[in-house]
């Protein structure tokens, strides 16, 4: 017990605390857009597939150019200039919505949804290269979790804003919910800029990784380890959004009010906030050590092959609430500081370039792959309900490769 106590006492540092705060703002300027590009979801569901598909390229497109700003700059520079970059991009969507007046054009809000999309995988991305350049190896086990709750709170806040902001869209679209995520952002740079100033007497922490713009290409050619990683990252998100695709069309079947959609999203959103929490603070880093990445990891096999099966029992407005709830507690709470602290063991230049790759482009990747699926599957007469039973054996294999995953890797750099 007293040992217990005394782990997650080093939980709570000053630097897991700042950390905390750093994510808390990038989750908040994110979630208070994240109702309102699962809306647009809803609005171009008939090309959701080809959206998820033109994100992946502009992924691919931004890999290179991240990589080679990596290789240039130390984590400050790279933060800087990656944020203020998203930053402009928000402030030009404004300046089409507002002085061009194109809130009813439909090419803006597809537009919209695939840089949401790249917006959410780079910032939050971006944010766990500082953290595990900073936090390593068994001490990232300690304070990823407690990190991660200053997310959760940020992800609650951010949807509570996003919910009351939501009759104001049908009139003024996403000018509020675009200012108040910039404000969020910037935010998020200042605090994530005094974090590096505590770090600064950390070996290397001022230099850059070095390097190519393909780095993060090579070394997923070259390392076994990044493989396995990018693989189960692939197929991670392609079986996430199957679930995503399959609970938009019970969404969209439920609710003709774009109104109605955003608040029921919200509300998801902050449950899973509520339950995440209390997993972060107190259990995240215990079930780390008590079970193991290779557990954990494979866990998620068996949670998609149950969801899916319940997707073609129980089709309903419910149901999505629940697996939602449940798949985001799980990844929020458990796999994604599992999936950091396997991160933090990885060498120098591929905590800089090689997580981002697989963060962006291969979560992407999946993406595509995933509402691909759905369409050759249908293109053969199968009924909607049916498509989920089909991708069990997937999520079974899942499980085998997260299983396989070798949790650490040599940290001598």
């Amino acid at each position: 017990m007293k040992s217990s106590f005394k782990r997650l006492s080093l939980s709570f540092t000053k630097e897991s605390g700042l950390a905390g705060i750093f994510f808390f703002l990038v989750l908040c300027s994110w979630y208070i857009l994240r109702p309102v590009r699962n809306e647009m979801a809803v609005q171009n569901s008939d090309i959701l597939p080809y959206l998820l598909g033109v994100g992946a390229f502009v992924m691919l497109l931004l890999n290179p150019i991240y990589s080679w700003l990596a290789s240039r700059r130390n984590l400050r520079g790279v933060l800087v200039g990656c944020y203020s970059f998203f930053i402009l991009n928000l402030f030009t969507f404004i300046f089409l919505w507002e002085f061009f007046n194109l809130s009813s054009a439909v090419w803006l809000s597809q537009i919209f949804y695939i840089w949401c999309n790249v917006y959410s995988f780079f910032v939050v991305s971006i944010f766990w290269v500082v953290i595990i350049n900073l936090f390593r190896g068994d001490g990232a086990t300690n304070v990823f979790g407690v990190i991660a709750a200053g997310g959760s709170l940020g992800a609650f806040l951010g949807s509570e804003i996003s919910k009351q902001l939501a009759s104001t869209f049908n009139e003024s679209g996403i000018i509020f919910f675009t200012l108040i995520s910039i404000l969020f952002l910037m935010l998020s740079l200042i605090t994530g800029l005094i974090l590096l100033k505590r770090f600064v007497s950390m070996e290397g922490i001022d230099s850059a990784a070095g390097g190519s713009s393909f780095d993060a290409i090579k070394n997923l050619i070259s390392s076994s380890q990044i493989r396995s990683i990018g693989l189960y990252m692939y197929l991670w998100t392609a079986m996430m959004t199957i679930h995503w695709v399959t609970s938009i069309d019970i969404v969209n079947s439920w609710s003709s009010d774009g109104g109605n959609r955003i608040v029921f999203f919200s509300n998801i959103e902050q449950t899973v906030t509520i339950l995440t929490l209390f997993t972060q603070i107190f259990l995240t880093s215990a079930i780390i050590r008590f079970a193991g990445p290779k557990t954990i990891l494979m866990f998620y096999g068996f949670l998609f092959m149950g969801a899916f099966l319940g997707y073609y029992i129980y089709p309903s407005i419910t149901y999505v609430f629940i697996i939602t709830i449940i798949l985001r507690l799980f990844e929020y709470g458990v796999n994604k500081p599992t999936r950091e602290v396997v991160f933090s063991y990885l060498k120098r230049t591929d905590r800089y370039k090689s997580t981002v790759m697989v963060d962006t482009f291969l979560v992407r990747m999946g993406d595509f792959s995933g509402s691909g699926f759905i369409l050759f599957v249908k293109s053969f007469g199968v009924a909607f309900s049916q498509i989920p039973l089909l991708a069990i054996p997937f999520a079974a294999y899942l499980g085998i490769l997260g299983y396989r995953i070798p949790p650490k890797e040599n940290v001598s750099n």
